[in-house]
């Protein structure tokens, strides 16, 4: 029997999978800006890998992206808060 709508064959990547883990990467080693873009966009490419049925693969990268991305956003919040401490502090 034929399930209607079912891929055949492999998954395709799911399109921004490679998009997801440099801007995750990215976030962590050099722009911590991205983080919330990484966070955003790996949530959102997650959902629709779930919604997909299997049709879309690139799970791990989405994933690893998307750790990193919620790590990048945490390590920009912290130096933020160590930044402003230090402003107020007098700059000792």
């Amino acid at each position: 029997m034929v399930i209607p709508n079912q891929p055949i064959g492999q998954p395709v990547e799911h399109p921004n999978a490679q998009a997801v883990l440099f801007i995750g990467a990215a976030s962590l080693l050099c722009c911590g800006a991205l983080g919330p873009v990484a966070w955003a966009m790996g949530r959102r490419a997650l959902d629709q890998i779930e919604e997909s049925g299997g049709a879309y693969g690139g799970r791990a990268q989405v994933l690893v992206g998307y750790v990193l991305g919620v790590v990048g956003t945490i390590c920009m919040i912290i130096m933020a808060i160590l930044f402003i401490l230090l402003v107020l502090r007098g700059g000792a």
